[in-house]
């Protein structure tokens, strides 16, 4: 399967072979930083590709530039995706690599009959948040405090790893309506649900972390118990409203996946 060069001059298609792979493994290490502990290992890509699950590139002039490993999964006697990870280098950020391959992605898994990607993302990472929420679609009910432990990544600063979990409810109304808006759907501004809760995330995150890992800890912690709390009542983030200051999640009461 592949798919046409886009704008961007991107193709995205499936990696073959330990050299593709190889090549996975040393992207992650240029964009993630950590230690060998910390490295998801070639192995488990070649697992993934063989039984059921996805190996995806994006690839410029024969370099690859980006990729997607995601792992075959059950629940419930219901086969769904979980996409464990996503990089692209820093020097093709913003230039609609992560778009095309999560629709390629998509693509992919409604070819055989499977409705449901779940990813994990950092609740601090507003950039992030935001595509998954208001560009793709995705909506995040459940929150996993500390979900991969302590990393070596710099990326990470020595916090713990709390995770939102994303689903992205392939065919739902809300998917179709936010990949039809394209990559820039939130220039206009979020549309709050009625009586929707809101989690603040400070546009200072960054520089917490850097600076001063104390009050880091402790605005994660808060944001934490706001999610917990939150998430507790059948509540899922539906939405982002960034703003001047950083951004707001925005909460809803959740029934089934609106599909």
């Amino acid at each position: 399967m592949s798919e046409p060069a886009a704008a961007t001059g991107i193709i995205v298609r499936n990696c073959h072979g330990l050299a593709e792979f190889e090549t996975c493994v040393g992207l992650q290490r240029r964009v993630w930083g950590g230690a060998d502990i910390d490295v998801v290992p070639l192995p488990l890509f070649v697992v993934a590709a063989e039984t059921g699950g996805e190996v995806f590139g994006a690839f410029t002039g024969g370099e690859m530039v980006g990729f997607t490993l995601a792992l075959a999964a059950v629940r419930d006697g219901r086969p769904y995706l979980h996409s464990h990870m996503t990089a692209v280098l820093e020097e093709f950020r913003d230039r609609g690599v992560g778009r095309q391959l999560k629709l390629f992605q998509r693509q992919d898994a409604l070819s055989r009959g499977i409705e449901l990607v779940e990813w994990t993302f950092d609740p601090l990472e507003i950039k992030n948040a935001y595509f998954n929420l208001e560009c793709l679609g995705a909506i995040a009910r459940r929150y996993l405090p500390n979900c991969y432990g302590l990393t070596t990544s710099p990326l990470h600063a020595g916090l713990p790893t709390d995770r939102l979990v994303a689903e992205w409810w392939l065919r739902s109304p809300g998917v179709e309506t936010a990949l039809a808006g394209g990559e820039e759907k939130g220039a206009k501004p979020a549309i709050a649900p009625p009586g929707a809760a809101r989690i603040r995330v400070p546009a200072t995150m960054d520089e917490l972390r850097r600076g001063k890992p104390a009050e880091a800890l402790r605005v994660q912690g808060e944001i934490r118990r706001q999610f917990l709390d939150w998430t507790s009542r059948g509540y899922a983030a539906v939405g982002l409203e960034r703003r001047a200051d950083g951004a707001d999640y925005l909460l809803a009461p959740w029934e089934g996946n609106r599909s």
